[in-house]
């Protein structure tokens, strides 16, 4: 994007390393006194937390719990896991790891049906996942995904 002015473009305009922003938010002008630029995943960690805190407050249903699942040898060694977060009725999956000499073995196909079971007692009407493995794909499409 080329450089601009602000008063040029209403609301964007660039200039420099970060886009300086004109918002008018109930009626106050803060040309200038906004830029937008790079982030820190410490920041990333306070927009997710302040974004929860406002849905909380708004939407009852927002309510978000989780639930971890793992699967430990007799010695307690991990060998594989899952981790779900619940938002508005959805179960996401955001992490399946089976360690490489125990893939194929069917832990992945019972962690991820332990986790239907869980979200459903949890009151969720559905579960939410992607992946960018074809290996994991081909194993949650045999699981109706």
């Amino acid at each position: 994007m080329d450089a601009c002015r602000c008063d040029q473009y209403p609301y964007v305009g660039r200039e420099g390393r970060g886009a300086v922003v004109r918002v008018a938010a109930y009626g106050v002008d803060m040309a200038d006194s906004i830029t937008i630029g790079e982030g820190t995943h410490e920041d990333a960690a306070i927009i997710e937390s302040r974004l929860l805190d406002a849905l909380r407050r708004a939407l009852p249903q927002s309510v978000n719990s989780g639930f971890v699942l793992c699967a430990r040898t007799r010695d307690a060694d991990l060998v594989a896991g899952l981790s779900v977060s619940t938002s508005y009725g959805w179960a996401v999956v955001r992490t399946l790891w089976v360690a490489d000499g125990f893939r194929g073995a069917g832990l992945a196909r019972a962690l991820m049906r332990e986790a239907e079971e869980r979200a459903v007692a949890l009151g969720c009407h559905g579960v939410w996942l992607d992946t960018s493995n074809p290996v994991a794909r081909t194993l949650y499409e045999s699981l109706g995904y």
